[in-house]
């Protein structure tokens, strides 16, 4: 057994007669005679992974602990008739890349040898932070990715993500996550990128585009409605109507598979009104194959199909689980066989689920294997260099280190910032010399390194202070206290520091974990804002000396500072800057790199009165019938640089007319008027005050970084069709309406100076599948022409 695919006379080239594929029409006639030459137990198995650890040894990998069923499989008895996926090979436990790819390919070897067409599982992993294997380069959270509102760099990043990937024999990464925050509670708001849908569909798009140029297969998670459970808790159901699905949720992932060409779309784990996203035919058939044209894989996010039984209760065993599951349009069970295993495959013999099905999903996995190369005469398992393989280099610690200057937002400065040289400095604060400040929860050394203490975080992670040290000079510290205890017997320490000081930053925060375990991450919700621990109170204290105090936020989700952001002297935003973090913030902090992040999510005023984000509608915003006021203290898209520029001129190119099925061009000019370099984020918000439903009363529709030295102007030209200003009625239809309108070329979200008035001309349109979904924007020299 087992020479087969990759053999030198294997079935494979039996069933399809040709033992040479070349051409896509070739590999799609190999894909159909393999469908018709397997049997039920081979196809099933091409539908399950497998999660795996590998051996220290590189002798191989091993089945990981199944956390649903305590069971460990037996590895012969898994891959006998072949295997679908490989789950995780580098992202269960620390072995050295080398090793682990090493064991990756003896355990690819011996899947082909083991059944009778000898077809290679496709392997994947978490890639959200970077590769999350050991030794690998950690990135900034999908939230930094966001504050730097540069989808170029972005996907600059994922182009490194991939290449190291793919250098290690890994097909499929598990990110982008493509969910609109809407309830900062939730814990997983640091694995979002933004608050609002555009910007999350132009960065997702971005990463997804620098993935799949390295041949890496990117998966947009978790489709769909997965953020917007009620009061932010994990997995809880979610309420909401069509037209917040159809307008808010949907369209980053719209926006990424047309834009970025993901091949693969993982399932959420939210029910929307009564129906599970993994037994909802109309979200992962219709909408996403039929009418969006998706051509990929649908895998399940971990244990999401067991789940339609023992968590929603919409099947009454695993076979009936299975079944939903499969008629829905999900393909892949992940991470390791339960339901579309020796469940599925007896219900199809039972009966109770049509074969067909099985077909139509596998059809659709040896289509993307075919296309990685997994179905090829000539493949082999060991990647070129392999024994060269470094995860961690000089161009992707550049890369994290650009990407965390970027995603620094200075909220709020009163000139105390930059730091004076030769300024006596203090670092205070549970954060102040942190690596784990740096550092999201699906991070390697978060996600994986937490359960291995005695093992090396396997990658230099230098923290604010001695960051801050190396380019300031001499710096006092204090612990002050934990993130997340009462113990406020540090204070006093933090206090005499603070008063020793010329200037005092108190890092402050969250530290990244998983269910409970940390204050920000998958299960890590929370019922309000306020900083954790006695954090705000360590801050009350230091800001009580006098001393001009800087309050630096490292976080996954923004909390509400409201309370003491009128005292302090400066407020620096960062959300989990990965492991360059800790330089970036010394240099915005000393004035090396000017800060241009701008804020991807609202910071509220309270800790309660919350968590609505800036895409509201007028009653969600400030009124006179209620007395709690949800104003935010810093809305979505502020941020401050350390120069100041005048905007000028915003203008309709066009005229003030606006087909409803046609372009407008607006415009402004933006003039650095300080004594130094600057980047201003010009943003292009739509008001649309009368519409047949409610609607926000802004949003994104456009954003550009403008580069400017003291004293350059820069034109901002921006083209936005008119579909952007589609919205969704009560029937389901998309539409343009006509009437008045306004593009808002802004600072953020709140900022309504530089208006330009419309008109939309035309009868009401209906907008269908294949609607422009991103705006076009140039910047100009004005001193040049055009």
């Amino acid at each position: 057994m087992g020479a087969g695919l990759h053999g030198s006379a294997g079935t494979l080239a039996e069933a399809t007669g040709d033992a040479h594929p070349g051409l896509a029409a070739e590999r799609a006639a190999r894909v159909d005679a393999l469908v018709a030459a397997m049997t039920l137990d081979e196809k099933a198995a091409q539908l399950v992974g497998l999660w795996v650890g590998a051996d220290a040894s590189g002798g191989g990998v091993a089945p990981h602990q199944a956390d649903m069923t305590g069971s460990v499989p037996a590895w012969s008895d898994v891959i006998a008739h072949g295997l679908g996926q490989l789950t995780r090979p580098f992202g269960t436990a620390p072995v050295a890349p080398v090793l682990a790819a090493r064991s990756l390919a003896a355990s690819q070897r011996e899947i082909v040898a083991a059944s009778r067409f000898g077809i290679p599982a496709q392997v994947h992993e978490e890639c959200l932070t970077g590769f999350a294997a050991w030794q690998a380069t950690t990135y900034p959270t999908p939230l930094a990715w966001g504050a730097t509102f540069d989808p170029d760099l972005v996907e600059e990043m994922a182009v490194r993500i991939g290449t190291s990937m793919r250098a290690a024999g890994v097909h499929q990464g598990l990110a982008p996550v493509l969910d609109v925050t809407r309830d900062y509670r939730w814990g997983r708001t640091e694995e979002t990128i933004a608050e609002d849908p555009y910007l999350v569909g132009t960065v997702g798009a971005a990463y997804v585009r620098g993935l799949e140029s390295t041949g890496v297969v990117a998966t947009l998670k978790h489709f769909a409605g997965y953020s917007a459970s009620r009061a932010g808790r994990n997995l809880a159901p979610v309420s909401m109507g069509p037209t917040e699905l159809a307008d808010v949720i949907l369209p980053p992932f719209e926006t990424a598979l047309r834009h970025g060409g993901a091949r693969a779309v993982m399932h959420s784990y939210a029910e929307i009104d009564g129906v599970p996203a993994a037994a909802d035919p109309w979200l992962l058939t219709d909408l996403l194959r039929d009418r969006w044209g998706f051509e990929g894989i649908v895998v399940a996010d971990y244990y999401g199909i067991a789940f339609l039984q023992t968590l929603h209760g919409v099947a009454g065993s695993r076979a009936d689980a299975a079944g939903l599951a499969l008629a829905a349009g999900v393909d892949v069970e992940l991470p390791s066989l339960d339901a579309y295993g020796a469940p599925l495959v007896a219900a199809v013999r039972a009966g109770d689920v049509d074969e067909a099905l099985v077909d139509r999903a596998l059809h659709r996995v040896l289509t993307q294997k075919a296309a990685l190369g997994l179905l090829d005469p000539g493949w082999t398992p060991e990647p070129a260099d392999v024994e060269q393989l470094v995860l961690d280099d000089a161009a992707g610690q550049d890369v994290a280190l650009r990407l965390a200057r970027e995603s620094l937002v200075l909220v709020a400065n009163d000139g105390v910032l930059p730091l004076a040289p030769g300024a006596r400095v203090a670092v205070v604060g549970p954060l102040a010399d942190a690596a784990d400040a740096m550092l999201g929860c699906y991070t390697f050394p978060a996600h994986v390194g937490s359960h291995h203490p005695d093992v090396p975080r396997g990658v230099d992670v230098p923290g604010v202070a001695s960051e801050l040290r190396r380019l300031h000079g001499e710096v006092t510290t204090a612990r002050g206290c934990d993130v997340d205890t009462d113990d406020r017997s540090g204070f006093a320490e933090a206090v005499e520091a603070a008063r020793g000081a010329d200037v005092v930053v108190v890092a402050v925060g969250d530290r990244a974990g998983l269910f409970g375990r940390g204050t920000s991450g998958e299960g890590c919700d929370v019922t309000d804002l306020r900083l954790p621990g006695v954090q705000e109170e360590l801050v009350d204290a230091v800001l009580a000396t006098g001393t001009p105090v800087v309050v630096l936020l490292l976080t996954g989700r923004p909390y509400a500072v409201g309370g003491f952001a009128d005292r302090a002297a400066a407020l620096v935003q960062a959300f989990f800057p990965g492991q360059r973090g800790g330089q970036a913030v010394a240099e915005v902090l000393t004035g090396a790199v000017s800060p241009s992040g701008r804020l991807p999510v609202s910071l509220p005023r309270h800790a309660s009165g919350q968590p609505g984000t800036y895409l509201t509608q007028p009653l969600g915003a400030r009124s006179g019938v209620s007395n709690i006021d949800p104003t935010p203290l810093h809305a979505f898209g502020h941020g401050l640089a350390y120069t100041s520029f005048a905007w000028a001129d915003a203008r309709a190119l066009d005229g003030d007319v606006w087909p409803v099925d046609g372009t407008t061009r607006v415009a402004v000019d933006v003039t650095n008027t300080g004594d130094r370099p600057g980047t201003e984020v010009v943003q292009v918000y739509l008001h649309d005050p009368v519409a047949s439903v409610v609607r926000p009363v802004v949003r994104l529709v456009g954003h550009a970084r403008v580069d400017l030295a003291p004293g350059q102007t820069r034109t901002v030209e921006v083209e936005v069709h008119a579909d952007l200003a589609s919205f969704t009625r009560r029937d389901g239809t998309r539409v343009v309406e006509p009437g008045d309108v306004e593009l808002r070329l802004a600072r953020h979200s709140a900022d309504a100076s530089h208006t330009v008035p419309l008109r939309m001309t035309g009868a009401v349109r209906v907008v269908g599948d294949g609607r422009h979904l991103l705006s076009t924007t140039r910047v100009l020299d004005p001193t040049r022409g055009r």
